[in-house]
């Protein structure tokens, strides 16, 4: 159960473990940036599509650097860069304190912090199935958990540090510190097994009768050259696109709704309640543990939809999570002021967003094999940065037109529909001879 790597030996776990502490900073810094909207407008007097655009940013940087990241940990082991990732995400979310402008902003969050995020969340992904060809899905859902974990931590964090400091630029400072601590610790974490090992005791199953042959993985040239890949990629877009133009978002809009509420039942007019007070704090708080909720399934369903997997497969799991996923969005603006319906929904829209970041993966590994998984996956994976850039700023320039989240939030459920469409038609290619 153990490799050679000098004169260390490591257990196959410790794979899994780098990815849960790379993926856990690459949640600080993706998936709790909604709690940080509203401080940064009252402080810099910017728009909402402003802030939304720093945001956006960041998931197009981090989304499109994954590919030549996948490419470099093919070629040069995933140890390497990880480990420089790690120093540019550090260097660049600590330097988001220092900004007094957006366009600052948006240099050291939406482009450096990014472009290191990035190198840092793919090669855990490539790397664990290798120590793991009995249980792929499963090593899959532990590399990427730390999305949920690192979002779970940081919602309901950054609303107390912002509170305790008086603004949100000084938490950038300390969390940065932080994920830099992180992102070296899973660098060490990190090799690639020999060439033909596998785990003491186990061999590859044998074909089920008339299963179709077994045949050798395609090349990332081969893959990327299949009709089923850009059938995957599109979907892929449509997914991440509903699902980041919420949970960009999710936070602000819990705050504004539950504002209306708690001023009808007050009897006072609109904005009238003082920012600073108790109530107005209560609800901040309450909207960041929406956040939380969503983070905390976000999280578990990473690892749970990764054993599901490997009992039934991925086209069931996709159906399920997409389609639930397009009623869930349907219902979010006219129940989302309702906290105890803002915290079911964001954890129904976190397991379902979730799901994705095990199944894509594992299906990518499913269609092409696990040899190019970097390169394969790596390429499959800017769909989400497209969608992330397209998302979050599509809901803040939405939001500016039309003052709530309705129309951003249908704007969600057709896009996730199309998904749901595209996934429903979508078969495996044949494999290579």
């Amino acid at each position: 159960m153990a490799n050679q790597v000098g004169e260390v030996t490591m257990p196959r776990w410790v794979p899994l473990l780098g990815g849960v502490l790379g993926s856990t900073c690459c949640g600080l810094l993706l998936y709790a940036f909604s709690v940080f909207i509203r401080p940064l407008r009252a402080q810099f007097g910017w728009s909402a599509s402003e802030v939304a655009l720093a945001y956006a940013i960041c998931c197009l940087v981090f989304g499109l650097m994954t590919f030549p990241a996948g490419r470099l940990s093919d070629k040069y082991g995933p140890r390497k860069v990880v480990l420089v990732g790690s120093i540019i995400l550090a260097v660049g979310f600590f330097l988001v304190s220092t900004i007094s402008t957006k366009w600052e902003l948006y240099l050291w969050y939406g482009i450096v912090a990014a472009f290191g995020g990035g190198m840092i969340y793919l090669p855990p992904i490539a790397t664990a199935p290798k120590w793991w060809p009995d249980r792929r899905a499963l090593a899959t859902g532990f590399a990427v958990v730390g999305l949920g974990l690192g979002s779970f931590i940081m919602g309901p964090l950054a609303t107390k540090l912002i509170e305790v400091f008086g603004g949100a630029l000084p938490v950038f400072k300390y969390v940065g510190i932080a994920m830099g601590i992180m992102g070296i610790a899973a660098a060490m974490c990190l090799s690639v097994p020999p060439a033909g090992w596998k785990p003491a005791g186990w061999s590859p199953p044998a074909p089920k009768a008339g299963a179709p042959k077994v045949g050798r993985d395609f090349t990332y040239e081969e893959a990327k050259g299949t009709s089923q890949f850009w059938m995957l990629y599109i979907a892929y877009f449509c997914g991440s696109f509903a699902g980041l133009m919420v949970i960009g978002h999710l936070a602000f809009h819990g705050t504004m709704e539950m504002t209306k509420v708690l001023e009808a039942a007050k009897g006072v007019a609109a904005g009238s309640l003082p920012k600073d007070s108790a109530d107005i704090k209560q609800v901040a708080m309450n909207a960041s543990f929406a956040v939380s909720s969503l983070a905390a399934f976000n999280a578990l369903v990473r690892v749970l939809i990764g054993a599901i997997v490997d009992k039934v497969g991925t086209r069931v799991c996709f159906l399920a999570t997409f389609s639930v996923q397009t009623l869930i969005l349907l219902l979010l603006y006219p129940l989302g002021g309702t906290y105890v319906f803002l915290l079911l929904m964001a954890a129904i829209i976190g397991w379902n967003y979730g799901a994705m970041f095990t199944l894509f993966p594992a299906t990518c590994l499913q269609y092409f094999g696990p040899t190019a998984q970097g390169s394969n996956y790596g390429l499959l994976f800017t769909a989400w940065g497209l969608a992330g850039f397209a998302g979050p700023y599509a809901a803040g320039y939405l939001l500016d037109i039309y003052k709530v989240y309705l129309i951003p939030f249908i704007v969600a459920a057709v896009v996730c529909a199309i998904g749901v469409v595209i996934l429903f038609i979508t078969k495996p290619p044949e494999r290579k001879a």
